[in-house]
């Protein structure tokens, strides 16, 4: 079959032919029809960020497309979206039966395949470790990017109130336009003051982080008593200068690390079939929707890799297996 592959020496992207996948009992192959960008592809492509072991090296943590041969409650024809440890950008792949969910009917496998990664990263994060409800004010980082316009309608969805941060007043427009509340310019300067404004003092109850030590300060500040900080992302750097760990104690706080792609092949079975039960019927019934910042053909993966390294987009980037 063909797959993307990476330039050992360049690092840049190339389709190449590579051995198919062979299946275990219990596992469907499954015809990738398209796939999607994730900042962890851009890790693994510069050798920052290795599968797990026993996955393979083939870039792509999710795909839609057409079941080949079937397992479990599955069958040949069936439409299928799924989380992966990899290997979504090539023409074919293997799931485990129980990690499948059917493509919501009337959805192109575009917009399906903007759904597992970023939906199910937003799910566990916000409901399964933050514990978001009805009420609570959350603070989203990045509230542009893909996992945030999906944290941005789960958050809606259980009725609490959405603060983001983003970069430009388009991805601010965008943020507020899926439901956020308020959206922040970080290039403006701390983000703390006006969260503290806005709550009239008593803080957020949940704040969802890409940033890590960059951020470490404003979160905790911004934090309700009890309040949870998720931390799922080290972009600004993964040591924190001068923390206070009284201030966790006084307030009760919980600093919670969390990463989708090393849970075990069992909690991601379980995480995905309770996604499926309690969120996807929103999919359908059309109160929430997978946002697509653009498509591309897998040929030019390179470049959509280069728009993805440039912050340009708002939500997901989608590549076509053609």
């Amino acid at each position: 079959m063909k797959a993307i592959q990476v330039h050992e020496e360049t690092r840049r992207l190339y389709i190449d032919e590579v051995d198919g996948p062979s299946l275990t009992d219990g596992e469907l192959l499954v015809r990738v029809r398209a796939t999607a960008l994730n900042r962890a592809d851009l890790l693994q492509k510069r050798g920052l960020y290795p599968p797990p072991p026993g996955a393979t090296d083939i870039l792509g943590l999710e795909m839609a497309g057409v079941v080949e041969e079937g397992a479990g409650e599955w069958k040949k024809g069936d439409l299928v979206m799924a989380l992966l440890p990899g290997g979504g950008y090539a023409e074919r792949v293997r799931i485990p039966a129980n990690m499948a969910m059917s493509v919501p009917e009337g959805f192109t496998f575009a917009e399906a395949a903007a759904i597992p990664e970023v939906f199910l990263t937003a799910y566990l994060n916000l409901i399964r470790l933050g514990a978001l409800t009805s009420g609570q004010t959350v603070l989203i980082h990045a509230g542009a990017s893909g996992v945030g316009t999906a944290a941005i309608q789960l958050a809606k969805a259980r009725g609490a109130t959405v603060i983001v941060t983003a970069g430009s007043q388009a991805k601010r427009e965008a943020c507020l336009g899926l439901g956020a509340d308020l959206a922040l310019d970080y290039h403006e300067g701390p983000f703390l003051p006006a969260v503290r404004e806005y709550t009239q003092g008593r803080g957020v109850n949940v704040v969802m982080d890409f940033a890590g030590a960059s951020y470490w300060e404003q979160n905790v500040s911004a934090l309700a008593l009890d309040g949870k900080l998720i931390l799922v992302g080290l972009l600004g750097g993964s040591k924190a200068k001068d923390i206070d760990l009284g201030v966790l104690l006084s307030r009760r706080l919980q600093v919670i690390g969390s990463s989708l792609r090393t849970l075990s092949a069992e909690r991601k079975a379980e995480l995905t079939a309770a996604f499926a039960s309690d969120v996807l019927p929103l999919f359908r019934d059309g109160r929430m929707k997978p946002v697509i910042d653009s498509e591309w053909d897998w040929s030019r993966a390179q470049e959509a890799h280069e728009h993805m390294e440039q912050n340009r987009n708002i939500g997901k980037i989608i590549l076509n297996i053609s």
